[in-house]
């Protein structure tokens, strides 16, 4: 079992306007759970994410920063919510408020979609770089395999296509589940349903097949071709041209993902770290919930096929992309390849694509 970790957390609910220092706080932290060396998946949820037995209290665990935002209209409220000089305590209360009172951003037979042009990607990861990243993350528990299946970097010609701004949410998710009687409901809702403040958070522990079947819903429904992005398309999405690390570029913040290292310890409305926005202007892409793309996995052309724990559990597995609010950061890099193992403490979630409509407004 990982080593108990001292409670940091419990020092940050701090009174509003005061600087928190969260970050460096929760990397102490993190650092403090011996993971090194140990199977992940043979810990449980608790001790593979360094959290100690005992009750840890997460950032904004409190409400009072909602009072000081109760006399907003929505609009008034998104632009709250994606404030980047606002503290984050401050925009996740104007998200909850959202959330209860309708989230003007979020309609689930029109997801707002962003444009990404056609172009050359940088995919995947040189195999000089795989001992750098290997000792950068393996305090998290990361085996080099991990990474090595992000090789070789490689260039692709990308298609112009739509991706969705925001991964889906509980409420769209709950409106497809409510039109469809689709039987599998996320195990994170509590009792089948989501509490009304989670509206605007992005729905997680899903299936595959469940990520399949809405996006063939929303196809069917509005006439459009919704799909998964491919694998591909997500990387290109977040990393734009030049392969950049993280979507913002090429340096780590825990202040632009909703990552373990954030404190949170929970998913966040969608778009509530606007300084995590990717070249193309698709937020959420790093942290919050992995995503589904439509691919499963295989190696590169030219790299080797990674036997590790999960593919030996899954075989071709459903690839996911993007890290977790409940994850650390390596998990968040653009290029890690990650997928659905057969327990909680994976938050799988998606968002949707569609190709791109041509100039003359034909498809």
């Amino acid at each position: 079992m990982a080593a108990a970790v001292p409670s940091v957390l419990g020092h940050i609910n701090s009174p509003p306007n005061k600087e928190y220092a969260v970050a460096d706080k929760v990397t102490d932290w993190i650092r403090a759970a011996v993971l090194v060396d140990q199977n992940v998946n043979a810990l449980s949820d608790r001790a593979a994410v360094g959290l100690p037995d005992h009750y840890v209290p997460p950032r904004a665990e409190h409400a009072h920063d909602v009072i000081h935002e109760l006399s907003a209209d929505p609009h008034v409220l998104v632009a709250r919510l994606t404030d980047p000089e606002l503290l984050l305590e401050r925009r996740l209360a104007a998200g909850t408020l959202l959330a209860l009172v309708g989230d003007p951003r979020l309609r689930s037979a029109a997801p707002a979609m962003v444009d990404v042009p056609a172009g050359n990607a940088l995919i995947g990861t040189a195999e000089a770089d795989v001992d750098g990243l290997h000792r950068d993350s393996e305090r998290f528990g990361v085996q080099r395999g991990w990474i090595a299946k992000e090789c070789p970097r490689h260039e692709l010609t990308v298609r112009g296509f739509r991706i969705g701004m925001y991964p889906v949410t509980n409420a769209q998710y709950g409106r497809f589940l409510t039109e469809t009687r689709y039987p599998e409901l996320p195990s994170s809702w509590n009792y089948g349903r989501f509490h009304p403040a989670l509206a605007n958070h992005p729905v997680y522990t899903v299936s595959p097949d469940a990520a399949d079947t809405y996006v063939r819903w929303l196809a069917k429904g509005t006439g459009r071709p919704f799909r998964l992005p491919t694998e591909i398309e997500w990387e290109y999405a977040a990393a734009g041209p030049e392969g950049q690390r993280y979507p913002w570029g090429e340096k780590w913040s825990a202040d632009n993902a909703n990552t373990l290292e954030t404190g949170l310890l929970a998913s966040a409305p969608v778009g509530a770290f606007p300084g995590g926005n990717s070249w193309c202007g698709v937020q959420d892409m790093a942290g919050n919930v992995e995503e589904y793309v439509s691919d499963r996995y295989d190696s590169y052309p030219g790299g080797a096929l990674v036997r590790d724990d999960l593919f030996i559990r899954m075989g071709h597995y459903r690839i996911a992309r993007g890290g977790a609010f409940n994850r650390c950061r390596d998990l968040a890099r653009n290029q890690r390849r990650h997928g659905p193992y057969p327990r909680s403490l994976y938050a799988m979630g998606f968002r949707v694509a569609e190709d791109a409509v041509p100039d003359d407004g034909s498809r």
